[in-house]
């Protein structure tokens, strides 16, 4: 017995790798799925026949216990308690084979494993290794299970995807890298559950429970962000970003994850939604948790959760901030696929997860899951803050106008504006799939009406004054109407339209034109204070543009379009990065009718290019050419040129662009040499302080080595 020495342990890295679907991570390291055999074998100096009296212990924390199933002690041929299990398999001389079992519903992360060999009174035990050990989605016993296969390789495996933003009628595609399987990822991903408040608190008892995706993904979703616990990201919407990173120059977790890790722990700076939804979408897939992110479209933040959103304006059309309610252009979160064995079955499948510190849930900034179903069903009193995601897709926006008497009138309730084009990547492509029908019954009808109402009771909001019957101008996306609230509703007697004349790209003249049409056979005439400001995709009005007042007569029925433009030299200065205005123009009557028309309108970037010298296949070096515009009529100075993407770069790669003059296009050419094989998608962006970035991506099918 004490003869027994083993020379080395083999863990089959390739085989299990290929079995378990983990063959994609950087990691030297075995890196397993739980609910899912594994091999390894035992290389001996000396013969032993049988492994009868062995016994195997996987233990994983930092005080593993069977009572709290971080720790597994199981014979050869018998499951232990534990569901663990190990039988020998037949071998050459001079070795032993064995297959390992973990259960399906194991505690993830990283364990140890050991051999006990008890011979007489004796007993010595060896360390095998270390492994990881993963959420299976392969697996129909794992609660992350996911029959479809086209569904595991998107939501699982796909290292890069698409972020929609923009506007609801301007929807833009994004590029984010992923990367979940670049070096270190995987590690860093498992170093965000040990840095939590629960572990900190009670590190036992938070690993035992990290066997729950419900669990694992709402740690995940406070430590994303760094409002509790110095988690990985900070927020930041301001418009001010000297001392860190603008939100909108990532395009990728790897760079945010790894700073995080290398700077010992400290938030990086800054994040805005799609940035959390980017680094939880990443860390959860590491783990082995299917998860997408999802873009929702005039995404209201309803912070009291009376499922209305307040927006006062006084009659200039300015916005007064009078209420902490908001209506963001989008928003950005996540979801997760798994079954919610606390809710009962009817609630399984995809569950909203949102890292995003915008409400406090349980004391902390957190949110989620929350099951999509409970949200299409108005089922708001259930774990965890399906209240908050159902305000964000179903609260009514209602404009009023305050008056300098301190008077307000609601001019306008709308009901269908808030959650539009809930959006996310296809399967297998990058098109756009529309989610909306997951989230809500159709605008309107008798089913959505009955789960709105069941909403309001079970939040205890009185429905007074909510949803009542407001008379409705033709376009109710464009117009708002005073309603006099004593009085039956007043027919409106004018309506308006803004119009884009045509598509403004940034460097260049805005042209609009307000269409007013008399309603009804008067003669009026009609005062217009029109208002551009630069706001942020929270639609925070950030800096004024352009005031003006006209004066319109309008005939019998007649329609008159007034033409202005927002000229570059004015809005240059005064533009965000986000590259957003918002136009009002408040008109109003003798008569005493007030309108409100408004116009989100973003200015688009100029195109980049990239080419793809030649074709693309593992450890062979490939030339990239990018051409870019300055899109200004002035000098540029400064500019970097960044490129990134997983199994092509294994670091950001920066060149510098010292000098554009105007108008002038420039070509940079850079070296790639792909180390992984597969559809692969390379991220281009052209960061300068004189204009926002511009940026591309293109996807490359990478041939094996």
């Amino acid at each position: 017995f004490l003869a027994l020495k083993i020379a080395n342990v083999n863990w089959q890295f390739k085989l299990n790798k290929a079995a378990h679907h983990t063959s994609d991570y950087s990691s030297t390291e075995a890196i397993l799925r739980r609910g899912q055999a594994f091999n390894i074998t035992l290389n001996l100096q000396t013969t032993v026949q049988s492994g009868d009296n062995f016994t195997f212990i996987a233990s994983t924390g930092p005080s593993p216990a069977e009572s709290q199933q971080t720790k597994a002690i199981f014979n050869l041929s018998e499951e232990g308690p534990s569901g663990w299990s190990a039988t020998q398999e037949p071998s050459e001389p001079g070795c032993m084979n064995f297959t390992i079992f973990s259960p399906a519903n194991a505690v993830i992360g990283r364990y140890k494993l050991k051999l006990q060999i008890v011979c007489g009174n004796k007993v010595s035990s060896m360390l095998l290794g270390q492994f990881v050990l993963l959420f299976n989605p392969w697996c129909p016993n794992d609660d992350v299970y996911m029959a479809n296969e086209k569904e595991r390789w998107e939501y699982v495996l796909n290292d890069s995807g698409i972020i929609f933003q923009g506007l609801e009628k301007y929807i833009q595609q994004e590029a984010w890298n992923y990367g979940q399987f670049e070096e270190d990822i995987l590690d860093i991903s498992l170093a965000i559950l040990d840095r939590s408040l629960n572990h900190r608190q009670d590190p036992a008892v938070d690993v035992s429970n990290r066997n729950n995706p419900v669990y694992v993904s709402r740690v995940i979703s406070a430590m994303v962000n760094s409002n509790d616990e110095k988690g990985v990201v900070e927020g930041k919407w301001n418009g001010k970003y000297c001392s860190g990173t603008n939100p909108l120059q990532w395009s990728g977790s790897v760079t945010i994850l790894r700073k995080w890790y290398r700077g010992r722990y400290k938030p990086v700076r800054y994040g805005q939604c799609w940035v959390f939804a980017g680094v939880m979408c990443t860390v959860l897939r590491s783990l082995g948790i299917p998860t997408r992110v999802i873009t929702n479209f005039n995404s209201a933040h309803d912070r009291n959760i009376n499922l209305s959103i307040d927006k006062y304006i006084d009659i200039s059309g300015r916005t007064l901030h009078l209420t902490e309610d908001s209506v963001w252009n989008f928003h950005v979160w996540n979801e997760s696929w798994f079954i919610r064995r606390d809710l009962g079955s009817f609630y399984d499948g995809w569950q909203v997860l949102d890292a995003t510190p915008q409400e406090r849930s349980k004391g902390i900034y957190q949110c989620g899951p929350a099951s999509t179903r409970a949200i299409k069903e108005g089922d708001v009193n259930l774990d965890y803050d399906s209240s908050f995601v159902f305000a964000a897709v179903n609260a009514d926006y209602v404009t009023w106008i305050h008056y300098s008497n301190k008077r307000k009138e609601r001019i306008y309730s709308d009901t269908r504006k808030i959650g539009k084009f809930i959006s996310t990547k296809a399967v297998g492509t990058n098109s756009r799939v529309d989610i909306t029908a997951n989230y809500k019954y159709p605008e309107g009808s008798l089913k959505e009406r009955q789960v709105y109402k069941k909403a309001l009771k079970l939040l205890g909001v009185r429905s007074t004054g909510k949803r009542t019957k407001i008379t409705r101008p033709r376009r109710p996306s464009s117009v708002a109407w005073r309603q006099n609230m004593t009085q039956p509703a007043q027919k409106p007697s004018i309506s308006g339209k803004l119009i884009l004349d045509a598509s403004p790209v940034i460097g260049q003249d805005i042209l609009l034109t307000l269409a007013l049409r008399n309603l009804i056979s008067d003669f009026k005439t009609v005062k217009v204070k029109l208002r551009a400001s630069a706001i942020l995709y929270t639609r925070k009005p950030k800096a004024e543009i352009l005031q003006l007042s006209r004066s319109v007569k309008l005939g019998s029925e007649e329609v008159k379009e007034i033409s202005f433009k927002i000229s570059y030299s004015q809005y240059k200065n005064s533009l965000m990065d986000d590259r957003k205005i918002l136009v009002t123009a408040v008109c109003e009557t003798k008569q005493g009718a007030s309108l409100l028309v408004e116009k989100d309108i973003v200015l688009q970037d100029p195109s980049l290019t990239i080419k793809v010298l030649g074709p693309t296949a593992v450890d062979k070096a490939v030339n990239v050419q990018v051409t870019f515009t300055n899109p200004l009529s002035e000098v540029v100075t400064d500019c970097v040129l960044r490129a990134e993407g997983s199994g092509l770069l294994r670091e950001q790669l920066r060149i510098n662009v010292a000098r554009m003059a105007p108008m002038e296009s420039s070509t940079v050419q850079f070296e790639i040499i792909p180390y992984k094989s597969g559809i692969r998608q390379l991220q281009v962006d052209l960061v300068c302080i004189h204009f926002s970035d511009i940026k591309g991506f293109v996807m490359l099918d990478v041939a094996p080595a």
